[in-house]
């Protein structure tokens, strides 16, 4: 799966699961095109993310909403035509409807039967015998790892840098206050790239410093899912300067006690601390992925992390992921 070469196509799938007694069902459709059952997938069309790619696939190929799990793998390979195609995937559940992070979702229209002529739920020794695609196989054999571990039952934790903001010495000649300090042109624009990513998660719950450009951050999405954004004056950089320990409190709490997906926008002072506590859940393997130092994060980038809270256990980080929508073309 290594990507060695140029990629052609960009696509992007899931392994949609649910239990069933004690074992799990994977979601599988057949492709009268080539008479075979795979996972779900398909192309990213223009001015597409790649979750939001994935979320619409499996949309459109089986007719279940659903949110992303942990990261399930790549594919790389040529296509009959020549041309190289990267898939990528991730294990994922299925979506209540009625839930305002998903009702806020394009509509889409399922596939025509020329394409796919069937989805059907599978138990897993079962779709280990209609699966006929190596990386398939490969892939379900990772979920069902992560189910035996009790790692595949997770909730995700985004960790939101606000996007651009007015430099501090331009802002109104360099007198203008901190808390109202606002958001670049671009800043505002990547702003409304996050909804789709925030959506993909299921994320239905946003927290934040209450400065501007945090606030305005989260305000595209908060507006179009039609929720609030509950202010945390804690995480502002003037009480994190002065008492850091509460914000570590905060986040602390939120890995212990949340149990539903949230996101939280922070300043770029306040990262030392809150990485501090990631790591205290987080296994040596895993924090690797993530910068040691100064900026740690990009402006406008996500750090998304699949928590696992297993019975008996300490919660425990599975998985990160860091994502940060693409602009096409920046306004300042």
């Amino acid at each position: 799966m290594a990507k060695t070469r140029k990629v052609d196509i960009r696509a992007a799938g899931a392994l949609v699961w649910r239990p069933r007694g004690r074992t799990i069902e994977v979601l599988l459709v057949h492709r009268p095109r080539y008479d075979d059952w795979s996972f779900p997938k398909g192309k990213l069309k223009p001015g597409e993310t790649i979750r939001e790619c994935c979320i619409r696939e499996i949309k459109e190929e089986t007719g279940v909403n659903i949110t992303l799990g942990v990261p399930a793998g790549w594919c790389y390979y040529e296509t009959p035509e020549g041309n190289w195609k990267e898939v990528r995937y991730w294990m994922a559940s299925v979506a209540d409807p009625d839930r305002p992070s998903i009702r806020a979702r394009k509509k889409v229209r399922l596939a025509s039967p020329k394409e796919i002529d069937e989805a059907r739920w599978v138990k897993y020794k079962r779709a280990k015998k209609m699966l006929t695609i190596a990386d398939d196989l490969d892939m379900l054999g990772r979920l069902h790892d992560l189910w035996n571990d009790d790692k595949l039952t997770t909730t995700p934790l985004l960790l939101v840098r606000h996007t651009r903001a007015q430099k501090r010495s331009a802002w109104k000649e360099g007198k203008g206050s901190e808390e109202t300090r606002p958001l670049t042109p671009t800043g505002a624009q990547r702003a409304k790239q996050l909804n789709p990513v925030l959506s993909a998660y299921g994320v239905d719950q946003l927290i934040s410093s209450p400065w501007k450009r945090c606030m305005d951050t989260l305000s595209p999405y908060a507006k179009w899912i039609g929720v609030d954004i509950e202010k945390i004056p804690d995480a502002t950089e003037h009480a994190h300067e002065k008492n850091p320990k509460k914000l570590a409190k905060l986040i602390h709490k939120l890995f212990v006690t949340r149990r539903e997906p949230i996101a939280m926008c922070l300043h770029r002072p306040t990262l030392p601390t809150v990485m501090d506590v990631l790591e205290e859940y987080t296994p040596h393997a895993i924090m690797r992925q993530i910068p040691k130092t100064d900026p740690w994060m990009q402006t406008g980038e996500i750090i998304i992390a699949h928590v696992a809270h297993r019975e008996g256990k300490r919660p425990t980080v599975v998985a990160y992921e860091k994502a940060r929508p693409l602009i096409e073309r920046p306004l300042d």
